[in-house]
């Protein structure tokens, strides 16, 4: 397994920032879209770049991903940006009827998603995205962990046909991926660690605190295989199914609620093909609150010393 290190703290919506422009200039149907938040989504490189394919909507997310929607039938690629909450509760009903169950090729990318949105507080923190997302037929929905994974999967989504729900954060995080040794395959998981006690199953930032928590099981003799599925649907059930039949228990992680994310779509694997004991990392079917994300992980339970706490749990469970 390779060992993974700290590159220094990036904000995963710069990374789709990244992605973005690099597309701008190897795509030419790549188009983008924004509802009044540029700098938020990292856009202005693409737009200093593109500026006759970029689209600014103002404060109106509906209307934005009924043009997203439209301009797929004249075979562009559009990628429309928002924050989380507005990309997906706000404008359920448009993604619904225009884009889904159309089909059409559009790519939505939300920003500030999860309790790290930090001190904007509850109304922003959206924690139900995932799961509104993921019941869209045909929907395919990407929660990458760090910087250069969030600008693999931005440029990988491009060639991918339908549609696309892709999420990311505000805060910096640490950057620890490689692309040159490990490509994105969009749907296929990755294993980061081996173990044979417990199956430790995470997405988005809840990955680093994953490799963060089995570092510290290693002290006290348990051995956690590490999994970061960044895709959530279609999940990746083999690298599952191959890691619990060895370690016997699993944890999920996750910044989400519990209800509707990907311990759920894990939960419901285990339960068709291989009962397994399992544990949920995740938020407790609650809003949120204002705080630093340091402080919201903690208090919420989603951080490194709950996956560790679980991974106990859960291994007890098997005995």
């Amino acid at each position: 397994m390779q060992t993974y290190t700290n590159q220094g703290s990036k904000d995963t919506r710069s990374g789709f920032g990244a992605g973005l422009a690099e597309l701008g200039r190897t795509n030419a149907n790549v188009v983008a879209l924004c509802a009044d938040l540029i700098g938020s989504l990292k856009m202005d490189e693409f737009i200093a770049e593109n500026p006759d394919r970029f689209f600014q909507v103002g404060i109106a997310e509906a209307n934005m991903m009924g043009l997203a929607a439209g301009l797929t039938i004249g075979g562009k690629i559009p990628f429309t940006g928002t924050f989380a909450n507005f990309s997906t509760g706000r404008v359920y009903d448009q993604i619904r009827q225009s884009i889904a169950y159309s089909d059409k090729n559009v790519k939505i990318c939300a920003s500030h998603a999860g309790i790290t949105l930090g001190e904007d507080g509850a109304t922003h923190q959206i924690l139900e995205d995932i799961g509104l997302m993921k019941m869209l037929p045909g929907m395919t929905v990407i929660n990458p962990c760090d910087f250069n994974q969030t600008k693999a999967a931005t440029i990988a989504i491009a060639d991918h046909q339908g549609p696309v729900y892709l999420r990311f954060g505000r805060p910096k995080v640490p950057n620890f991926t490689s692309i040159d040794t490990t490509p994105f395959e969009i749907g296929k998981g990755i294993q980061l660690t081996a173990g044979t006690d417990v199956t430790i199953v995470a997405t988005g930032h809840l990955v680093w605190e994953a490799l963060e928590a089995a570092k510290s099981l290693a002290e006290e003799g348990i051995a956690a295989e590490v999994i970061n599925i960044h895709t959530i649907k279609p999940l990746d059930t083999e690298i599952i199914l191959n890691s619990v039949s060895k370690t016997g228990c699993i944890v999920t992680a996750e910044e989400h609620n519990f209800l509707g994310g990907l311990g759920e779509s894990v939960a419901r694997t285990l339960s068709t093909l291989l009962p397994t004991p399992q544990e949920f990392v995740a938020t407790q079917d609650t809003f949120g609150e204002s705080g630093t994300p340091a402080q919201l992980m903690k208090k919420y339970g989603i951080d490194r010393d709950a996956i560790q706490a679980k991974a106990k749990q859960v291994i007890q469970r098997k005995s």
